[in-house]
């Protein structure tokens, strides 16, 4: 494993602030941008699968179409409700957009990975890796960032005194907790398979030879899909993205948090949602398909990290707004189940059972016997949770026939 990123090997002086600052620029830039075409893609999309032109009049495909917007919104009225907590109100935005810039910091975009290199590319004569910041805890900061998150659309309900908003933060609060569990198991299962908390070090691993040279080493297929699929929902759910969208249901709570917001404040939202919906997809990259890592093809060898990388983050961006012209917004109740009784205990049964064969893997034991047993438990224990739910949604049908 490596030991942080080898800028700092030598120290800190004027070159390595200056490089630190010029990544941060490029990140926050990208970023920026990443945002202004993802709006345009999501909208010229939905309008293809929905039989519709979509935005076609600002600039070539209407590609400016999400920059007029934005210059729009900046001009608007700013309006400030008379019973909001002002200061709360004022900061509520930025208190959704900030988490989004920093976990992206930790997601490796470049760098060559294969032939024994560990990523390191040279700028300005210093060698240093193609992410913004490599902590060795680096999961752990996504982790942080990703519950921090809600705090933002919580007070931004709260504090707008209206009961519209309160409402869509409240289902903000619970929606967050029914899924931060799973999605937290399922990173550790990766974590589990990788041996590190650094996200350079995770990729740095996956980049290895998987069986018979030729099945990549992604964590996808190491921890066996499951986390994969768990993590994809619950981070879907965590972005409050259809079909998960309920804090902001415009039929049943108006607009949701942010009914009360407008101008540039909302442009804040609008910007956190999109800005989170391609840090989660890199994140998935990183975590699931190795991030930069892929085959060197022809010509510069650096070129292909990026190229790997922005490939496999166009795939996950195609796929979270596929879900967002398919499918329908679930029920509350329907979301509280998949949650608690479903992807809770699917995540933490698959992760006893990765626990259990690099146990044995470790001990010397058949890898087949331990595989077959711990499916066994997992089935009996999923059939006693099935019978148990079913069992509860009889007796509170039959408790309401009798109130009746």
């Amino acid at each position: 494993m490596t030991g942080g990123d080898p800028l700092f090997a030598d120290g800190l002086d004027l070159a390595v602030v200056l490089i630190v600052i010029g990544k941060t620029v490029i990140t926050f830039t990208f970023l920026l941008v990443s945002v202004l075409l993802m709006v345009w893609f999501e909208r010229k999309l939905v309008g293809d699968m929905q039989n519709r032109i979509g935005p076609n009049r600002a600039g070539p495909f209407g590609v400016l179409q999400t920059l007029a917007d934005g210059i729009k919104l900046f001009f608007k009225e700013d309006l400030l409700p008379d019973r909001a907590d002002r200061r709360i109100f004022r900061l509520a935005p930025y208190l959704s957009l900030v988490p989004a810039f920093v976990t992206f910091s930790v997601v490796p975009i470049g760098g060559v990975f294969t032939g024994g290199r560990d990523g390191t590319v040279e700028i300005f004569g210093r060698d240093t890796y193609l992410q913004l910041a490599d902590p060795p805890v680096g999961v752990l900061v996504i982790l942080a960032c990703s519950s921090i998150a809600v705090y933002g659309v919580m007070l931004a309900g709260w504090s707008s005194g209206s009961k519209y908003p309160l409402l869509g933060s409240v289902r903000a609060s619970a929606q967050m907790v029914s899924y931060e569990a799973a999605l937290g198991l399922s990173v550790v299962a990766v974590v589990l398979a990788s041996g590190s908390l650094s996200t350079h070090d995770m990729v740095l691993v996956q980049a290895g030879a998987g069986r018979n040279d030729f099945v990549p080493n992604w964590n996808l297929i190491v921890t066996g899909v499951v986390p994969f699929i768990v993590f994809l929902i619950a981070g879907t759910a965590e972005l409050n993205r259809p079909p998960f969208d309920l804090v902001e249901a415009e039929q049943e709570l108006v607009g949701g948090f942010h009914t009360e917001y407008s101008s540039i404040r909302f442009a804040l939202f609008f910007l956190a949602e999109f800005m989170g919906t391609v840090t989660l997809s890199a994140i998935i990259v990183t975590l699931f398909l190795g991030g930069p890592s892929g085959p060197l093809l022809f010509g510069p060898d650096w070129v292909w990290g990026p190229v790997w990388f922005f490939a496999k983050l166009f795939v996950f961006l195609f796929v979270f707004v596929w879900f967002r012209a398919t499918l329908p917004r679930f029920r509350y109740d329907q979301l509280m189940d998949l949650g608690w009784k479903l992807l809770i205990p699917l995540s933490l049964g698959w992760l006893l059972l990765i626990a259990a064969l690099r146990i044995g893997n470790d001990r010397g034991w058949n890898s087949f016997v331990v595989a077959g047993v711990g499916a066994l438990v997992l089935l009996v224990a999923g059939s006693v949770l099935s019978a148990s739910v079913r069992t509860a949604m009889r007796r509170r049908q039959l408790g309401e026939v009798t109130s009746l």
